[in-house]
């Protein structure tokens, strides 16, 4: 038995790793610099594997072994501190990947911390709540330009990934779900995504906004119980996008609380992922693949 589960182990960790690294084209900026190098850990904080100071914008390509064309851009979360690369990133990837869906973890520029970012989020939410508005504020920006040029990276390589430039899709996670609007609304016909899922995003902290004419079709996902009270922001932005007669899709959980990624918590909202594809398969984004 224990040879067995070292192999399983040993899968698994293959399995995780990406088949490409694609750095960013991106700009400096002086009002940030980075002294901490980037660094991926697990968190006994957040209970799972994180990234850190992340400078330099990085995609991680993780390809179907039986693609249909779609692909999806996902941004993890994490406040802006970090990034929970595990649960709102890779293991999303791999249950893309298994449905034919050609995934793209995206690192987006992170508030420059220390050693540990995740402690000092979680130290600063309780001592000092208004100092990560202050501190991300410079941050966001860099953030939502990486995934503009993301999206832009898809959209030109298309071809050569095997991929439809017509089937690009941003999924993003709190903070994430914060870098997925913020392309929403500032995008180009170059970099415009094609359909975006936004899951408990930030939405507080990017302040009033308009629909765009020719926003993509959107599903949001949230629990009401989200102790960030992203709830209520939430079902905005579906009210937002339904009135302005823009294809739109909420699945609210009664439970979920915040963070729950690809976490089994033995809740209705542990599905999420599989309501999103049925989303996608009756919106037309996708189509099923033989494994």
């Amino acid at each position: 038995m224990k040879t067995i589960s070292i192999f399983t182990c040993l899968l698994l960790y293959m399995n995780s790793i990406a088949q490409e690294i694609i750095e960013l084209p991106y700009s400096t900026d002086s009002q940030v610099t980075w002294h901490t190098e980037e660094k991926e850990f697990y968190s006994e904080i957040w209970q799972t594997q994180v990234v850190t100071n992340v400078s330099v914008p990085r995609l991680e390509i993780y390809k179907a072994n039986n693609p249909n064309g779609t692909s999806i851009i996902v941004a993890p979360g994490g406040g802006l501190y970090g990034l929970s690369i595990e649960s709102e990133g890779r293991e999303v990837a791999k249950w893309l990947n298994d449905r034919g869906i050609t995934a793209f973890v995206l690192k987006y520029r992170l508030v420059p911390t220390g050693v540990d970012g995740i402690k000092e989020i979680s130290d600063e939410s309780v001592s000092n709540p208004a100092k990560i508005g202050e501190r991300v504020k410079p941050v966001l920006p860099l953030s939502i330009t990486d995934g503009l040029a993301a999206v832009n990276y898809v959209r030109t390589n298309a071809k050569e990934l095997g991929l439809d430039p017509n089937k690009i899709g941003f999924m993003g996670f709190s903070a994430g779900g914060a870098v997925t609007m913020g392309v929403t609304l500032n995008y180009t016909i170059a970099d415009r995504p094609d359909f975006i899922v936004p899951v408990y995003p930030w939405m507080t902290v990017l302040g009033d906004f308009e629909v765009p004419e020719d926003a993509p079709a959107m599903l949001v996902i949230c629990a009401s119980d989200d102790p960030l009270q992203l709830a209520k922001p939430s079902a905005a932005l579906y009210m937002a996008w339904l009135e302005n007669n823009k294809t739109a899709g909420l699945h609210m959980y009664s439970k979920g609380g915040h963070g729950f990624g690809m976490k089994k918590q033995d809740l209705a909202s542990d599905d999420w992922i599989a309501q999103f594809y049925s989303w996608a398969l009756t919106e037309g984004f996708t189509t099923v693949s033989a494994n």
